[in-house]
């Protein structure tokens, strides 16, 4: 059974994000196809941290989304509420993310280059992000936070960025 394609939120939307938010991008390169030891291990490491982390209440998680990206690459996107929240789960013994991150360096090193890993942390403060989303399913920032009308933010991108 294929799964079913959300529907379009129809017109001129933004996202309902208000305030600071914190954008958290990490993944992996597979480097060598031929070396599947050494990166399949890394890829099955997530799957239980993200799924934690979306029954998790009051984690600070917004919202998340994993895509494959350029050739070779997977990478989770993640919007979270706070520099703090992300940092508390992260360094958080009780919960899945610091064992594993553990066990996912280990396996990092020992697969001896056949998959590099990256981790990127962006603190956008209110004001410093813009979006839009026309006629389409909820996704990025508006997956993590609901939609508004473009008009309650500003009809153009200058407006809701409050550069008038």
């Amino acid at each position: 059974m294929t799964p079913r394609t959300p529907p379009p939120e129809l017109g001129r939307n933004t996202a309902a994000a208000t305030g600071d938010l914190v954008v958290f991008v990490v993944g992996m390169r597979i480097n060598r196809f031929r070396s599947p030891r050494g990166w399949v291990p890394v890829g099955r490491a997530t799957g239980p941290v993200i799924r934690e982390l979306m029954t998790a209440r009051g984690s600070g998680l917004l919202g998340s989304r994993t895509r494959l990206g350029p050739p070779r690459v997977i990478e989770v996107i993640q919007y979270w509420e706070s520099q703090e929240k992300l940092l508390a789960y992260a360094s958080d013994t009780r919960r899945q993310h610091r064992p594993a991150w553990a066990e996912f360096n280990r396996r990092v090193r020992e697969s001896r280059g056949a998959v590099g890993i990256f981790h990127e942390n962006y603190t956008v403060s209110a004001g410093g992000y813009e979006t839009i989303y026309v006629d389409m399913p909820l996704y990025g920032l508006a997956a993590a936070t609901g939609v508004r009308p473009v008009g309650e933010r500003g009809d153009t991108a200058a407006a809701r960025l409050g550069l008038r």
